[in-house]
């Protein structure tokens, strides 16, 4: 039984709700050797079905590091979701999140660009970044003459050390999963309140996604980092994004999408501020017409 043939849609479906973080893994494509998490097998027809059960339109694939720089998996899913938009083209439906090193062609991201890609992936979570923090601000100045963003990973609790680099990027920046706290922090903590000077430049942006991978409270509620996403919410709507983060990865029990979701509805308590994180922030930030 499909994930979403499980559970009903959890709440009121938006016209052009974006999904803004998910990513798509199909075994045709070959993944890198000797990885810790082996992905599944989940094509982008898969998504679709969580697609359609949410009643979401668009969608941001994000290039996962199980594939490396090879983004064939990744280039795929955004012509398909692409395809589904009656415009025909990438700023229709979907978009893409690339995985680049810091000596990558002006050749190579037009060839990105060309596939829907509209910004790259900074994981500082990983044992070995592709792209360290000495690089951020010049692929920066770079991704800002071609329309992209930054889409930036890393534990929140560092955000005031990193607070004025960050401020003065040139491009848009995206932060991930509620600004991905390792230790989960209080509202009023210093690291925290670096984030919403952040977000208050008007050229940041934060997703509500993935509690599950910093709380330490945990299922259903995540309330340490729930308390952190309401905030958000409640305080800059209009710099919050949601995404799903399907199919979950790297997950020993895999979340539930619909639950995920049905998350957003506590953490963002207003029909206008849903209105704006589900359509209206993703289609400033990702150019969705």
């Amino acid at each position: 039984m499909s994930e979403c043939s499980m559970e009903p849609t959890p709440h009121t479906t938006y016209a052009g709700a974006c999904d803004c973080h998910m990513h798509v893994y199909d075994a045709k494509f070959p993944v890198l050797p000797n990885l810790a998490w082996v992905p599944p097998h989940r094509p982008v027809s898969a998504y679709r079905e969580v697609q359609q059960a949410l009643g979401l339109r668009r969608a941001v694939v994000v290039q996962p590091s199980a594939y490396g720089l090879d983004h064939s998996c990744t280039l795929e899913a955004i012509a398909h979701l692409a395809s589904l938009s009656r415009h025909g083209d990438h700023e229709g439906q979907a978009c893409g999140i690339a995985a680049v090193t810091a000596d990558v062609s002006d050749a190579e991201l037009a060839r990105l660009h060309a596939g829907g890609i509209r910004g790259v992936r900074f994981l500082m979570t990983a044992a070995q970044p592709l792209l360290g923090w000495e690089t951020l601000a010049p692929m920066a100045a770079r991704l800002h003459s071609l329309g992209w963003l930054v889409n930036l990973q890393f534990d929140g609790r560092g955000m005031p050390e990193r607070e004025d680099l960050l401020k003065r990027l040139p491009c848009k920046l995206v932060i991930d999963h509620i600004g991905k706290f390792l230790e989960p922090v209080r509202p009023e903590h210093a690291s925290f309140q670096s984030l919403l000077r952040l977000l208050d430049t008007g050229r940041v942006w934060v997703k509500l996604s993935a509690p599950y991978e910093s709380s330490k409270t945990g299922a259903p509620a995540y309330e340490d980092v729930s308390l952190l996403a309401r905030t958000l919410a409640e305080k800059f709507p209009e710099r919050c994004l949601w995404a799903s983060n399907w199919p979950h990865p790297g997950q020993a029990e895999q979340p539930s999408t619909l639950a995920m979701y049905a998350l957003l509805f506590d953490w963002a308590r207003s029909d206008a501020a849903r209105r704006k994180i589900l359509v209206d922030n993703p289609a400033e930030v990702y150019g969705f017409v």
